[in-house]
């Protein structure tokens, strides 16, 4: 394994981090009433051929009102524990790393089909089509070592705009949803290098199913491509291109309180940077009209 492809399953496990908070999630273009809070708690993992990474994640989300149209403000707060081992040249290459991850933060505001309603007037909505545009951002405040190659931090900002809509026709959702998410330079990689990364472009589509008791599933499907790293301005040229498949089924218990389970898995990679991941996670809301 190259220093190059070293680096691409840091990109693999710093991603895959975050993506407990948002990587192939569907209903992420929905209507929600006006007020409404979420908080959630949950743990997943992923787990490539020689690296594991377990992350314990808090989020908060809050629905207000954008000109006349429902928008999400929300915050991901992941820690996490890295382990596992690679071999480069007949050298071990070890992992192990605890601590906080990079926080994210995420906007997003339904441009199109998700009026801005209090939960009263809510009950009556019935959605058609919904379009949406969003932005993340990640702060660089994860644990960080300049002296391993892999860490729980990734010691630079990313920021993701990103553009979708949502389909209703009766109990169905049907999800398109793409971004593009921006990498700004590490100065302090390995060795005092410098690493610089190409953005990744991403689509995904989910086909979401809601049952009678308001419980739904979903089918997801992912593919994003580029992200080619430079190491003090040395291409690796090496892009990434990866589709991954999944599903996710959400539950209420009351009101108030949800549970959810999601898994996914790599079905092609042409960097070979595969990894399966799955997790639960437990969602309390309160507002008006709750």
């Amino acid at each position: 394994m190259s220093f190059e492809k070293c680096f691409i399953v840091l990109v693999l496990c710093i991603a895959t981090k975050v993506s407990f908070g948002q990587e192939i999630e569907p209903r992420a273009y929905s209507n929600a009433p006006i007020g409404l809070n979420f908080v959630s708690g949950g743990i997943g993992q992923a787990k490539s051929a020689q690296y594991k990474l377990t992350s314990e994640v808090l989020s908060y989300a809050h629905i207000f009102d954008i000109g006349g149209q429902s928008a999400k403000l929300g915050i991901v707060l992941p820690y996490a524990e890295l382990s596992g081992s690679a071999k480069n040249g007949g050298q071990s290459i070890n992992a192990s790393s605890e601590g906080l991850s990079d926080p994210m933060i995420r906007a997003s505001v339904n441009l199109y089909g998700a009026p801005a309603l209090s939960s009263e007037d809510f009950k009556n909505y019935k959605q058609d089509l919904i379009i949406g545009m969003s932005l993340a951002a990640s702060i660089p405040w994860g644990k960080y070592d300049s002296n391993q190659l892999l860490n729980v931090g990734a010691n630079r900002w990313f920021i993701q705009p990103g553009l979708g809509g949502s389909k209703a026709i009766d109990s169905w959702r049907f999800e398109l949803a793409g971004a593009a998410t921006i990498f700004t330079d590490n100065q302090n990689f390995v060795g005092g290098n410098s690493l610089s990364q190409a953005p990744i472009y991403s689509v995904e589509s989910h086909v979401i199913y809601y049952l009678p008791s308001t419980a739904w599933l979903s089918v997801d499907a992912n593919y994003f491509t580029g992200g080619q790293t430079s190491i003090n301005g040395t291409s690796s040229g090496v892009p990434q291109e990866n589709w991954r498949f999944g599903g996710t089924f959400s539950t209420p218990i009351d009101k108030h309180n949800a549970i959810k389970f999601y898994a996914s898995t790599g079905a092609y990679s042409r960097t070979s940077n595969n990894y399966d991941l799955f997790g639960m996670a437990w969602q309390y809301r309160w507002g008006p009209g709750l």
